[in-house]
């Protein structure tokens, strides 16, 4: 039985991420964990959160799970999700906080000035709601997921990757921005997939069958 970690360090409810799992991959066993063992032993692990990037670094660092979290974005399939996503480059905005370094490049938040839609009406922070996105790159997670579908989003920030071939996925928001990035065994999405219906879904199911 394949065994799925969803990473649990204190940063949001993952019931949603765990349950959507379940419901994609019902032979699976899939444990919401805070233990750095069981993430190392896990087939695959899933690394969501949300909140301020601050808060959740120093969090994964007094549950002590920074290593285990490392090794596994090296050594297997690995999803990041939301602050999951943020949290793999080098620096945030938020707070000046260091990330995992795991790619090149910066989080950044959604300036005021740039937060106006195509009529020139201001478009409110956080970005919360549906948008479509576009499928930069070709991708196994992307497969059976029509090019510009509709994911759900809630955040402030936003990532901008220091190597162009990272982004795997845009979207706009008062101007277009990376929501998706893969490399190796890695990919990690901005959006919510487990709050994404059939798309999330999919990708999620893709995610569990993944062999990078």
């Amino acid at each position: 039985m394949i065994s799925i970690a969803v990473i649990d360090y204190g940063m949001g409810n993952l019931r949603s991420v765990s349950k959507a799992l379940e419901h994609v991959a019902p032979g699976a066993g899939v444990t919401v964990t805070s233990n750095p063992d069981l993430v190392r032993r896990a087939d695959r692990v899933v690394f969501p959160g949300q909140g301020a990037m601050r808060d959740c670094m120093r969090e994964l660092d007094t549950r002590g799970l920074r290593p285990a979290v490392l090794e596994a974005a090296r050594s297997k399939p690995f999803f990041g999700i939301c602050i999951g996503l943020q949290m793999l480059f080098e620096r945030s905005e938020e707070g000046d906080t260091p990330g995992l370094a795991v790619f090149p490049g910066r989080v950044k938040r959604f300036a005021p000035e740039a937060m106006k839609d195509a009529q020139g009406a201001k478009l409110k922070v956080p970005h919360m709601g549906w948008n479509e996105v576009k499928q930069t790159a070709p991708h196994a997670l992307w497969q059976g997921i029509a090019d510009r579908s509709r994911f759900y989003f809630v955040h402030s920030y936003y990532v901008e990757p220091g190597r162009p071939g990272l982004v795997a996925g845009s979207s706009e928001y008062g101007f277009p921005f990376t929501c998706a990035v893969a490399q190796d065994n890695i990919f990690a999405v901005q959006f919510h997939p487990e709050k994404s219906q059939s798309a999330g879904l999919a990708l999620l199911a893709n995610f569990v069958t993944w062999k990078p």
